[in-house]
């Protein structure tokens, strides 16, 4: 499989999402925060967050997706792990999850190809699907979930440069004996959950840096989930 040229189709299909705002309705919302949702190809949901986040599109975007970063903010998860360094920006990842909505959906895990894309106006995109990887196939110890396109669209707030719009958009497939109403339950909280998470990881990431600087204290605080 060609992971480069697949990962540029991703990519722009990502982009093409962002660029089309009809036929969205709005499924859940908090403050600066907001999951919207349409019906996608009558068969699969692909859902969209959106929030602010204290943090510049560049140094948020690898918060987002480095391991050492992601494993240490996102309670969703309990493996983020990279499998493959195609190029600088393009990567295989493995995740599995935790189990969610109170146990009723079981850990999941994923296989996907990642690719980070920057455009004009400090606009960054990190894209990703899932593939077959045959070093890492699937086990009986978790459910393979599969992700259609999805993807972080971060772009700097015009009133705030060094704040950013993160937009997220998901179309995954759970698998397994889910009904969709539970899916379709669970999953803008989720996305809600992850947006906040995000921000509380990023004003930790701050606080730890203050403190470990010649002016602080390294050890007096430490960020625990």
């Amino acid at each position: 499989m060609d992971f480069k040229k697949l990962a540029d189709e991703v990519s722009q299909e990502v982009l093409a999402f962002s660029r089309d705002t009809s036929g969205w309705k709005v499924t859940k919302t908090s403050v600066r925060k907001q999951v919207t949702m349409c019906f996608f190809f009558f068969t699969n949901y692909r859902y969209r967050a959106e929030g602010i986040i204290p943090e510049t599109p560049a140094k948020l975007i690898q918060f987002m997706y480095l391991p050492e970063h992601r494993s240490k903010w996102d309670r969703s998860l309990h493996t983020y792990r990279m499998l493959h360094r195609i190029d600088s920006d393009t990567f295989i990842l493995h995740t599995i999850t935790n189990s969610f909505a109170m146990g009723s959906i079981a850990p999941r895990d994923f296989v996907d190809l990642v690719h980070i894309k920057y455009y004009e106006g400090d606009k960054v995109i990190v894209s990703s699907v899932s593939v077959e990887y045959p070093q890492c196939p699937p086990t009986s110890s978790y459910i393979r979930g599969y992700n259609n396109p999805c993807g972080y669209v971060c772009s700097p707030l015009p009133e705030n440069p060094g704040y950013s719009k993160l937009v997220m958009y998901v179309q995954p497939e759970l698998r397994g004996n889910l009904s969709r109403a539970v899916v379709e339950a669970t999953m803008p909280t989720n996305l809600l959950n992850l947006i906040h998470d995000a921000k509380d990881g990023i004003k930790a990431q701050k606080a730890h840096s203050a403190h470990s600087s010649p002016k602080g204290h390294s050890s007096s605080l430490l960020h625990k989930k």
